[in-house]
């Protein structure tokens, strides 16, 4: 793999550029995934960048080449996560005018964040009930103010500056057998992957994105960016129906394998570092670490690196994510169970069918159209996932009347 000089000293110079702006985050061995899988496993700690994302080192180093009469202008961004954070801490330290549009759902944790990192250099505007409608909006607002739109991640000065990651890495460890990247638009990966093919090209690039939001994977497979009409939204950062045309061009070749993995489990995974580490991650944070397990067989005495690319997290969330976990470790499981119409029929249930550690934790009857009581929607915790064959078989065994919710998911997304 060969890149031209420019393009390797480009990475150089946005590095020497952000110095002073960015944290030089740790490149930590974690000791407990490398006893896991019996390899140095190191984590890249954008999580605990000045902003909690890699995002500021994009936006920085492309707003700090803008001419000074363009910067003048001023800039505009459409985003309600991390790039938004990343680009009202550029205008404050640039002292420049910023407008920032966010979709008008925006939880107001995020709003008021990105206000405390862009002070008054910062104007935001709720525009839109999904972030496409309020990225249609910023773009216009942009052309009809002569202002410069900073994009998320398809635009070389943004990769450029989203490779000093990798610049970084390389400076703590020079043998490094694997590296696993998050993808969303493909930003990180793009200018990671370029600068590490060409200063440690034995090095193998990983992608890895979310199961219910595969743009980079869909686009290899098609040979070019294509818009995915749906998308699972839950892992925030790095959920976009369609990548980047230059980032596209980059991953293509860099990339040595692309990775899905499924929302639970990237769930179970921030809940472990949590509980095992003290390291806070948002879902887009934990991609890299919840891909390991498909690559464990070929980790054994190896040098890996996750990037942990992010922690803005809402506690808002964690209900959420601690539900996603057990769904996915199959803990947790949901009924609609027609309970015989007679004396002890719901008692017997307890008493007879559920196992000694099986627990109830939601129960609720659901009302016919004539107000007649109908099945219940029963939620049952469980303590080991193989006692899910032994709920089953009692249900069977004492002419329960069910239907497994967790196996629909129409009636799941709509009972549960």
């Amino acid at each position: 793999m060969h890149y031209s000089t420019a393009a390797i000293l480009n990475f150089h110079q946005a590095a020497l550029r952000l110095k002073k702006v960015v944290k030089k985050t740790p490149l930590m061995r974690n000791h407990n995934l490398s006893e896991r899988y019996q390899a140095n496993i190191y984590l890249k700690r954008e999580d605990l960048q000045v902003v909690r994302s890699y995002k500021l080192r994009g936006a920085y180093n492309m707003m700090s080449t803008l001419p000074p009469e363009q910067l003048n202008n001023g800039v505009v961004c459409a985003s309600a996560g991390n790039h938004a954070q990343g680009f009202a801490y550029s205008c404050n330290k640039l002292k420049v005018k910023g407008v920032i549009f966010m979709p008008i759902i925006t939880p107001n944790q995020k709003v008021q964040q990105t206000r405390m990192f862009g002070k008054d250099w910062i104007e935001i505007k709720l525009v839109g009930d999904t972030f496409d409608d309020c990225a249609i909006a910023a773009k216009a607002y942009t052309a009809e103010r002569g202002m410069t739109f900073i994009p998320p991640f398809d635009d070389d000065k943004i990769i450029e500056g989203q490779g000093t990651v990798g610049v970084e890495i390389l400076e703590e460890l020079s043998d490094i057998d694997y590296v696993f990247i998050p993808v969303g638009g493909g930003g990180l990966s793009a200018g990671v992957g370029q600068y590490l093919k060409t200063y440690s090209p034995k090095t193998k690039i990983i992608g890895v994105e979310p199961e219910g939001a595969p743009s980079m994977l869909k686009a290899l497979e098609a040979g070019a960016p294509v818009t995915l009409e749906n998308i699972e939204r839950f892992v925030d950062g790095a959920a976009v129906k369609r990548v980047g045309d230059k980032t596209f061009r980059i991953c293509a070749e860099v990339l040595d394998d692309m990775l899905l993995v499924p929302e639970g489990k990237i769930c179970s995974v921030i809940l472990k570092l949590y509980n095992e580490d003290a390291i806070v991650v948002e879902p887009a944070g934990a991609l890299s670490i919840a891909a390991l397990d498909q690559y464990a067989d070929q980790l054994t005495g190896r040098n890996v690196v996750c990037i942990i690319s992010g922690s803005n997290n809402d506690i808002d969330r964690m209900q959420e994510i601690k539900e996603r976990s057990l769904q996915y470790e199959g803990l947790k499981h949901f009924f609609l169970i027609r309970f015989a119409q007679r004396p002890g029929a719901l008692k017997e249930f307890v008493n007879f069918v559920l196992g000694p550690n099986d627990d109830i934790v939601r129960f609720e009857y659901m009302q016919k159209h004539n107000k007649e009581t109908g099945p219940a929607l029963v939620g049952i915790e469980l303590k080991n996932r193989e006692d899910y064959v032994i709920l089953l078989k009692h249900m069977q065994q004492y002419n329960i009347n069910y239907t497994e919710l967790n196996k629909d998911d129409n009636l799941f997304g709509y009972l549960v």
